[in-house]
């Protein structure tokens, strides 16, 4: 069962603000929904079963991208419309949380002779930009929460701007990292006692 970080969590204060700081002050793209629907990705993507949520006709995870393709398709695993917009979204927010967070993840499956990794030949950002316009097709539903999905527009905009996303991702990456560094802790401690 998969569980869920209440609405008043530190974490979800923490990401809000760093996506908001990545959005608006460094890359200079105020846009608020794009910003909020980063920080619940990130939020929900603390939790492994939230990361690898969709499963196959068997039950079984499905984690690499190309299986996801797969069960995108409605001519083949899909089923439903549906089902198919649901997985063409999960694809772009795993691609978009990949390629912006774990980019020598990345990096080491092309690089390092991981030719038996089934990802080997996919291009995150190409497969990721491609989802998100394909989840954004697939007609308006209301309102940005996790039970219901955010309308075509936030999607057209993550998949046309998806680079931007992953450079905006990487930036809070970098202050997720600088927070980590024991100078900035111990300069915390003095600013806040």
């Amino acid at each position: 069962m998969e569980s869920r970080i209440p609405e008043h969590h530190p974490l979800r204060r923490l990401f809000g603000t760093l996506a908001e700081k990545a959005f608006t002050e460094k890359l200079g793209w105020p846009d608020f929904n794009v910003s909020e629907y980063v920080s619940t990705l990130l939020v929900d993507f603390t939790h492994q079963d939230r990361l690898n949520r969709i499963r196959n006709a068997r039950g079984e995870r499905v984690e690499a991208v190309v299986d996801l393709l797969y069960e995108s398709e409605v001519t083949l695993e899909a089923g439903s419309f549906d089902r198919e917009r649901e997985v063409h979204r999960h694809i772009g927010d795993f691609t978009l949380f990949m390629a912006g967070l774990f980019p020598e993840y990345l990096k080491r499956i092309r690089t390092a002779g991981l030719i038996y990794h089934k990802d080997f030949l996919v291009d995150y950002i190409k497969t990721g930009k491609r989802s998100y316009g394909m989840a954004a097709e697939f007609g308006a539903r209301p309102g940005p929460t996790e039970e219901e999905p955010p309308s075509p527009p936030l999607f057209r905009k993550l998949s046309e701007n998806f680079e931007l996303c992953v450079v905006g991702l990487g930036f809070i990456r970098g202050d997720l990292d600088r927070m980590q560094d024991p100078r900035y802790r111990q300069a915390r401690r003095l600013l806040l006692n």
